[in-house]
């Protein structure tokens, strides 16, 4: 069986997914049908960043992350400017609590948040989550996508629990 079919065949077609999680030493994916979760560890390369915000793009380009920020008001402009779309804001006592929602479809949006992720690493481990609608054929197209990534592999597969009763544990890779 040659690599590409081995792959197609990661995930049972007879049990339901509950999560799917990939990656390398400094970077964790995890995706459910409505969430892809990244961690990103304080020694990922830059490049890793974009290729992971990329790669997610390019398999469902409608995905989003949604940032909370409290910012002054003429910077909600700035944020608009690099792509990101102002959902909500409210005044508060530092200035104006705002959500955006950074999409996936805009470049120009993935760079700077790219950017603004790389500045959060100087100082801390970063969780990044973003809303899609994958199924299994799109977790495993990210896959896919996302094995060109230097180190990357497989790391675990879980089942919802009612498949856990014919498949006792959930599927660890090493």
């Amino acid at each position: 069986m040659d690599q590409k079919e081995n792959r197609e065949n990661l995930i049972s077609p007879d049990l339901s997914l509950s999560s799917f999680e990939m990656g390398r030493d400094d970077v964790n994916v995890v995706c459910t049908y409505g969430k892809i979760s990244v961690w990103f560890g304080r020694q990922v390369p830059d490049i890793v960043i974009g290729q992971i915000l990329l790669g997610i793009s390019n398999i469902d380009n409608s995905a989003v992350h949604e940032l909370e920020i409290i910012c002054d008001f003429e910077e909600i402009t700035e944020y608009e400017s690099h792509g990101y779309v102002l959902v909500s804001y409210a005044k508060s006592k530092d200035g104006y609590r705002t959500t955006f929602n950074v999409p996936f479809f805009s470049k120009k949006a993935l760079f700077y948040l790219a950017g603004s992720i790389t500045e959060e690493l100087k100082d801390k481990d970063t969780i990044l989550d973003c809303y899609w609608t994958g199924d299994d054929s799109d977790i495993m197209r990210l896959y896919e996508e996302l094995s060109c990534i230097t180190g990357w592999k497989l790391k675990g597969i879980n089942y919802k629990d009612d498949a856990r009763e014919k498949h006792n544990e959930p599927i660890i890779f090493d």
